[in-house]
């Protein structure tokens, strides 16, 4: 964070905040909303999280307030952030007198949680480095905001709030002009955008709901995973806890979970090929549900409920399917072949905690499932499915046997995981906490 300051998502925002939130509200209102309707709207703001909400609503307005910026500047980029929903010079009030409002109001609200309460000093974000990078973005964009904006001096306005007033708020609402006007972003201007975002502290919600983002094909890549994913990813999800009315409405969450990285569909993709594979490959039935009773922790017991490993994948499949039809019709499944030499690296990982899986038992109450017998089919993964499947059903199958690992066995864990192309989360949330470190 740029700021001495927690992160915005530290403090609990999940989405858009401050005066772009407030102009996100009002965009959503529509056309024609009156001052007495507007302000309601940030008093809703202001009132949220017991009062917090009000907080960086009143700074916002003052760091616009306080950088003295022309009134064609204030009203541009005020417009253009609000979809113009919302034109104080409609109602014979400048935008400067807009913003006095908005800060009077979060003033008042602040005071109902405590009465000594004043409007501390301004504190603008002013890094050279982040907001000539801020002005970069909007450059890249100008031509675009200038052809979908009803504002000629829009741009212009957008650079002197980031290098004027405030970064942190010029960034806000240049993204908010930019959803307004549904300016179509390419994908690795996004990333961009969303790391300028990380730097501010913002929720990753701010850059990526309502923005025009121009993904690249739906894939079975990796690019933004941080954590597990696939087949893995969602027998993880069904251990014991998982809040579904069904197993195939749990499956349905399960494919929405792109992340803010990815393109809609990509979690289906991964998905759909992992069980694909499986389904392919001519593994016994058995050996299907031994690999998910396993991996779930005996989660979601297929097994008592006379449903077969291969069966269960099969709705599976047909979950992703349709999710990736509505979302990803164009998807194309890829195809890649695995050597010899991962195999043989995955095969050798498993086989060396072999011993160690030999003395436990998953589920020891009820249906136990033996160790060797979870150890036999995740090799048979390893030589008749993918080694990369494998692999990561073997570290979900660590994680459920709290297995104990070595400082030598987890490095070569990681090296197989960047192998993999997994991310830098992957381990770190499996098995990291299983490692014996001296």
């Amino acid at each position: 964070m740029t700021r001495e300051r927690p992160a915005y998502h530290e403090l609990g925002y999940g989405k858009d905040f401050g005066l772009s939130g407030l102009s996100e509200r009002l965009a959503m209102a529509g056309s024609g909303t009156d001052p007495a309707a507007a302000l309601g709207y940030a008093k809703e703001l202001a009132d949220g999280a017991e009062g917090d909400g009000a907080v960086e609503l009143g700074e916002d307005a003052r760091r616009l307030l306080a950088a003295d910026l022309p009134e064609r500047v204030l009203s541009a980029v005020w417009l253009a952030s609000a979809g113009y929903a919302f034109a104080p010079g409609h109602y014979g009030m400048s935008c400067r007198g807009w913003l006095e409002k908005i800060s009077e109001l979060s003033t008042e609200r602040l005071r109902e949680n405590k009465r000594s309460y004043g409007p501390p000093p301004v504190r603008p974000v002013r890094d050279v480095r982040l907001c000539g990078a801020v002005v970069a973005e909007i450059q890249a964009t100008a031509a675009a905001l200038v052809r979908a904006s009803e504002l000629p001096q829009l741009v212009d306005a957008l650079e002197k709030v980031v290098t004027g007033a405030d970064g942190d708020l010029g960034m806000r609402l240049f993204l908010r002009a930019l959803k307004t006007h549904s300016v179509p972003v390419p994908y690795g201007q996004y990333r961009r955008l969303q790391s300028l975002a990380e730097e501010f502290g913002f929720p990753a919600a701010v850059v990526h709901d309502g923005l025009d983002i121009a993904w690249p094909p739906v894939g079975a890549n990796r690019q933004g995973v941080v954590q597990d994913f696939g087949l893995s990813r969602l027998a993880r999800l069904f251990t014991a806890g998982w809040h579904h009315r069904t197993p195939r409405a749990a499956v349905e969450n399960a494919m929405i979970g792109d992340g803010y990285e990815r393109p809609p569909g990509s979690e289906a993709a991964i998905t759909w090929e992992d069980t694909r594979r499986v389904l392919d490959s001519g593994l016994p039935d058995d050996t299907i549900t031994v690999l998910w009773l396993a991996a779930t922790d005996r989660g979601y017991n297929i097994d008592a409920c006379g449903i077969g490993g291969r069966e269960w994948l099969e709705q599976v499949v047909d979950v992703c399917e349709e999710h990736l039809t509505r979302v990803a019709p164009a998807y194309v499944p890829s195809a890649s072949a695995a050597s010899r030499e991962e195999r043989d690296a995955v095969l050798g990982e498993i086989r060396d905690i072999a011993p160690l899986a030999a003395g436990r038992v998953i589920s020891p109450a009820f249906r136990p499932l033996e160790g060797t017998t979870v150890i036999d089919a995740l090799e048979q993964v390893v030589t008749r499915v993918d080694p990369d499947l494998g692999f990561r059903l073997f570290l979900r199958t660590l994680e459920v046997l709290q297995l104990p690992v070595t400082e030598e066995q987890y490095s070569r864990y990681g090296r197989l995981g960047s192998h993999f192309q997994y991310g830098r989360d992957h381990l770190l949330f499996s098995v990291d906490h299983l490692v014996q470190r001296t």
